[in-house]
């Protein structure tokens, strides 16, 4: 009897250490996630922009054909509603994949990683160094952007100007044959001469 007790408190200390175990493992995920927000919000506003700016280019190359007084006025309104879709598009993609995160991301950390690894990718995104680095990502993409524009803009825009070219070839109407185009000569009734007589 006493070792039927002393084997049911060992169970139940085991089953609540699994258990403490399984709550600070899910903690840990918690914790991940909510440093890395900041991506997946990064990431739901390209997801949403992408077919935004797909559309945008489409639209630039119908406004090429269009007259130039209707240009401009055009491209301002598709430009509005752009940045209206934008507007009201980005925060529910924004929400939905905050909503995600737990069950797919999260999911993914809780499989792949222990308890003593999340501590350390915790601390690691905590560290102050970290957060230094990462706040210096957007100066060092202008650090590099502004010289690797400048350095590369003459090829870049030699190559644009025949991607342009080439595109606008294949947008342009087929040219007229040269057998349409040649005015047809009026059709002429045969000379009294030339036609035959009844017998």
């Amino acid at each position: 009897m006493l070792k039927a007790a002393v084997l049911a408190v060992a169970l139940t200390a085991a089953t609540m250490s699994i258990a403490q175990t399984a709550d600070a493992k899910k903690a840990l995920v918690a914790k991940v996630l909510q440093l890395q927000q900041p991506g997946i919000e990064s990431l739901a506003r390209t997801l949403t922009e992408q077919p935004a700016m797909q559309l945008l280019q489409q639209a630039g190359l119908a406004l090429q054909r269009l007259p130039a007084e209707r240009r401009e006025t055009l491209g301002r309104e598709i430009e509005a509603d752009v940045r209206k879709y934008m507007e009201e598009t980005t925060p529910i993609v924004r929400e939905r994949a905050v909503k995600l995160a737990p069950t797919t991301i999260g999911k993914l950390i809780d499989e792949r990683f222990t308890e003593e690894e999340l501590r350390q990718i915790v601390a690691l995104l905590e560290s102050p160094v970290n957060r230094k680095f990462q706040a210096l990502a957007g100066e060092m993409q202008r650090a590099i952007g502004q010289p690797l524009v400048a350095e590369s803009r003459p090829e870049v825009e030699v190559k644009l100007r025949a991607l342009e070219a080439s595109v606008s070839r294949r947008l342009a109407p087929p040219p007229a044959s040269p057998a349409s185009a040649a005015p047809r000569a009026p059709a002429t009734k045969p000379s009294a001469s030339t036609a035959k007589k009844p017998a």
